[in-house]
């Protein structure tokens, strides 16, 4: 009986020793878990953002990346009406990353924690002075045309508005990514700062356009329509849209005007209520670093904003890289999100009736 007592101690001991560490490695595998960072995009080429942006870095962090994917309109009017969001990180166009500042949903970023931001290009390095989140990546708007239909070399803004193309030509509309753009060119062909009487002058020199305007677009899908069925001659367009223009209407080339070009950024900030804000800034950092630049330039045609990406001009071909970089134009978001209302109305009554 004694001996019994004894062997059913030892495996009531040994059995507890077993729970424990059972319990310990269940607990040490609670804490190997990945940490959700929840990212809201577009969307677009998923397949090689995950292959060249977030796979990555969920295998150099222990990190599960959730996608949410929509417009930027529509996801910063979801964001918007619910300020609690999970939503840890956000992509945005400039303008709409503006209206995110003035909402209040972002969180300033310490840049002392993002090194390479120090390696920002400098047009694209004056978004951080803010303290709000940085540029990652830009585009711009030039001219497309076919020299064959216009009868004449387009070298300037200022050349849209000559009379030879009169019924040749399409604008953006002021509610796209480059129709605040527009109104900047349309300003300077009067040689007034669009700030100093808040676009005044840029819908006069819109009225003397409208002659000119076949119609205003508001996506890239009806400006290659309007290009490959001879509509038109000649746009003011982006050069993410030049590539499917081109596929319509091989004759059409894309050019940078003398006065340069007018450049957008896209954005990346850390939302206030996000849970992993420390997590959200090592991201920032990754994603504008010069490996994870040159992938995203190589892979998906996103132009760099890290000036040491250094490219072939094979591979920088459609991109706004370089010099073009240097020559181009900005426009102040701040700005134009004052008087956006009083110009959408004024748009629609200048061009649009």
């Amino acid at each position: 009986m004694k001996k019994l007592s004894i062997i059913l101690t030892l495996i009531l001991t040994l059995a507890a020793l077993t729970g424990c560490g059972g319990k310990k490695e269940v607990e040490e595998a609670k804490g190997d878990a990945p940490t959700e960072l929840v990212i809201s995009t577009w969307g677009y080429s998923e397949d090689l953002l995950w292959e060249n942006v977030f796979t990555p870095f969920e295998k150099e962090n222990n990190v599960k990346i959730i996608l949410e994917t929509g417009n930027n309109s529509e996801r910063l009017t979801k964001l918007k009406s619910n300020p609690n969001s999970n939503i840890d990180i956000i992509y945005l166009a400039e303008a709409f990353a503006q209206e995110g500042i003035e909402a209040g949903l972002f969180e300033k970023i310490d840049y002392s924690k993002i090194p390479n931001a120090e390696n920002l290009d400098k047009k694209a390095k004056k978004l951080t002075e803010s303290g709000y989140g940085p540029a990652y990546t830009l585009n711009r708007a030039a001219i497309a045309y076919d020299p064959n239909k216009t009868g004449f070399e387009i070298k300037s803004w200022n050349d849209l508005w000559n009379s030879s193309l009169e019924g040749k030509i399409s604008i953006p509309d002021v509610t796209t990514t480059f129709g605040p753009a527009t109104m900047y060119i349309a300003s300077n062909y009067k040689n007034t700062d669009i700030s100093s009487d808040n676009g005044d002058a840029a819908f006069k020199a819109l009225e003397e356009l409208k002659p000119n305007l076949v119609k205003t677009y508001s996506r890239s899908s009806d400006l290659a329509n309007m290009f490959a069925n001879n509509e038109i001659a000649a746009a003011i367009t982006a050069d993410f849209a030049y590539g499917r223009v081109k596929g319509g209407a091989p004759d059409v080339i894309f050019v940078d005007p003398s006065e340069g070009a007018f450049i957008n950024f896209n954005t990346i900030n850390i939302l206030k209520s996000s849970k992993n804000k420390e997590l959200a800034t090592k991201f920032i950092n990754y994603a504008l670093s010069k490996e994870v630049q040159s992938r995203t330039a190589k892979a998906l045609g996103e132009s760099p904003v890290n000036s040491q990406v250094e490219l072939t001009e094979e591979e920088s071909a459609s991109l706004t890289y370089g010099d073009v970089v240097e020559k181009s134009n900005t426009v102040d978001h701040a700005f134009v999100n004052s008087v956006k209302f009083k110009w959408i109305d004024s748009w629609n009554r200048t061009l649009n009736q």
